[in-house]
C-alpha cells in the first residue's frame, strides 16, 4: 500500500459560500480554516494548497459567547516606543472594518508559515449580504445546522 501525495494536477478546488449572521466565531473560523487547509477531502496533503476559495458575508453579524464581546480585547503595536493599541472585539464589529474580526480569527487557527499565508488568500470575508463572485457559482455551506452549537440567539 502507498501512501497517496497529492501534485498539482490532483487539486480540485472548488467555491463555497457561508453566510456568518447568527453564527458563533470561533465554529465559524475552525470550520473555515479546515476549508481552507483541505483537510475535509480524503487527497489532503500537508504540504500542498488543497483547500477550497470560501466567501463569507454578513461578518459584521457574527456572535460571541460571554462577555467576549466587552472582553476580549486585541492587541497591536505600530512600531513606535509607547505605541501599543487595543480594541475590543465589540468595537471592532461596530468600526469601519468588521470582517477583519472574523479574518483574524482564522488566520490565528492556520499554522504560521508561507503555506498558510497563501492559503490566506483564498478567503475573501464581507461585512454585508452582497459579495461580487456570483461568476463563481459557489455552493452554500449551511454552518447553523452542523451543529445546535454553531448558532447564539
Amino acid at each position: 500500500m502507498k501512501t497517496f501525495s497529492a501534485t498539482p494536477a490532483d487539486i480540485d478546488k472548488k467555491w463555497i459560500l457561508i453566510d456568518a449572521e447568527g453564527v458563533v466565531l470561533g465554529r465559524l473560523a475552525s470550520i473555515v480554516a479546515m476549508r481552507l487547509r483541505g483537510k475535509h477531502k480524503a487527497s489532503f496533503t500537508p504540504n500542498m494548497d488543497m483547500g477550497d476559495n470560501v466567501i463569507i458575508i454578513n461578518a459584521d453579524k457574527v456572535q460571541l459567547t460571554g462577555k467576549k464581546r466587552s472582553d476580549k480585547i486585541h492587541y497591536w503595536h505600530t512600531g513606535y516606543p509607547g505605541g501599543i493599541k487595543n480594541r475590543s472585539a465589540g468595537q471592532i464589529l461596530e468600526g469601519q472594518y468588521p470582517e477583519r474580526l472574523v479574518t483574524m480569527a482564522v488566520k490565528r487557527m492556520l499554522p504560521g508559515n508561507r503555506l498558510s499565508r497563501r492559503q490566506m488568500t483564498n478567503l475573501r470575508v464581507y461585512a454585508g449580504a452582497e459579495h461580487p463572485h456570483e461568476a463563481q457559482s459557489p455552493e452554500v455551506l449551511d454552518v447553523k445546522s452542523m451543529n445546535s452549537k454553531n448558532t447564539r440567539s
